[in-house]
């Protein structure tokens, strides 16, 4: 099969042709039909995730259909239509049967700890706990959309910070992650300010539902959500993961507010610095959000179906892996004003 390979830590990534992967005991082989480009690659790429080991294949959201079951697996059949959550529980563990894999002390994640995606074909592990069926009037690349981004997003508002009616819900960066939690936020009734350098994601915040957009850079953004919303956002969300946005996102909540860490921090000078003066002396409260479980998809899946969400609005255009290997070195910068999926036949 052909796929996007890295050598080493911030190596040129190149498509060349690999062996075909076998479904391993309890789990399958996904041909995958479409994956997200995502800042997570990117980090995976510049040597921040531990876990990889080179040479490597990077993406792990995804949807496809099953070429291949291995031994054990019960639920699925070759030629069903899945995706699959970025984080893959064990299937065996008090967290996993308990329904929260996210968790899971011995989670496997295409594109990070195996090959992911960016390919052909992909192996997933404990297929009878991670994978998710995909409705018929489900597109794959909108599919592919949930496995990270767009779920965690939802994990991180509805199940994390449990945006209600009316709140103020301040979202630091545009990117897929950040627009998908506009989207998330308006259909649970929040009063969304999006915040982005980018005045192209920032109309499409907007168009999604975004009442207010800031410009990083224009103006002091804790100061200027709290003149906006009388006091500060009940709810922000950092979906950059930058020390700055991080800040900027915690500064900016009102008194007894909710931070929701979804972008990820790598290390400055050891630790990223956080405002925890301000978090003692407010009572904020502080979450991360990690994914969101194969078990909790249903109730996401139900709004898709009805169409209260719409994922595939998010995606801004489709490349093949060709592009792909020369997009993932920059994708930390890129400007692109919604979701980049790739389609391995393309």
């Amino acid at each position: 099969m052909r796929a996007v390979v890295i050598d080493a830590v911030r190596a040129r990534p190149e498509v060349r042709e690999v062996p075909d992967p076998t479904a391993p005991p309890g789990g399958v082989v996904v041909r995958v039909m479409a994956t997200g480009i995502c800042r997570s690659d990117w980090h995976g790429w510049a040597g921040h995730d531990d876990e990889i080991v080179f040479p490597h294949v990077p993406g792990h959201e995804l949807a496809g259909v099953v070429a291949q079951v291995g031994p054990g697996v019960g639920r699925w059949t070759a030629g069903d239509r899945v995706t699959v959550p970025f984080v893959c529980g064990c299937g065996r563990c008090e967290w996993c049967r308990s329904g929260q894999a996210q968790i899971c002390p011995d989670q496997r994640q295409p594109g990070f700890t195996h090959w992911g995606s960016f390919a052909g074909y992909v192996v997933l592990h404990a297929a009878d706990t991670n994978l998710v069926a995909i409705p018929e009037q489900v597109g794959f690349a909108a599919a592919a959309s949930l496995g990270c981004r767009f779920a965690t997003a939802y994990r991180a508002l509805a199940g994390r910070a449990r945006v209600t009616e009316g709140e103020w819900v301040t979202v630091v960066g545009a990117g897929g992650v950040g627009l998908s939690a506009v989207m998330i936020a308006r259909a649970l009734g929040g009063r969304v300010i999006a915040v982005d350098r980018n005045p192209e994601a920032l109309a499409v915040a907007a168009a999604l539902g975004a009442e207010h957009t800031l410009r990083v850079g224009d103006a002091d953004l804790p100061a200027a959500v709290a003149e906006l919303t009388g006091g500060g956002g009940h709810v922000a969300v950092d979906a950059v993961g930058s020390e700055q946005a991080c800040a900027d996102a915690i500064l900016s909540l009102r008194r007894r507010g909710r931070h929701v860490q979804i972008g990820l921090l790598p290390p400055v000078g050891g630790h990223p610095r956080v405002p925890m003066s301000r978090v003692i002396g407010w009572e904020l409260d502080l979450l991360g959000s990690h994914g969101m479980a194969a078990a909790d998809y249903p109730g996401m899946l139900a709004l898709i179906e009805r169409g209260v969400l719409q994922p595939q609005r998010l995606i801004e255009r489709t490349v093949g892996l060709d592009e792909a290997a020369s997009l993932l070195p920059g994708f930390d910068q890129a400007t692109v004003a919604g979701m980049t999926i790739v389609d391995p036949a393309h």
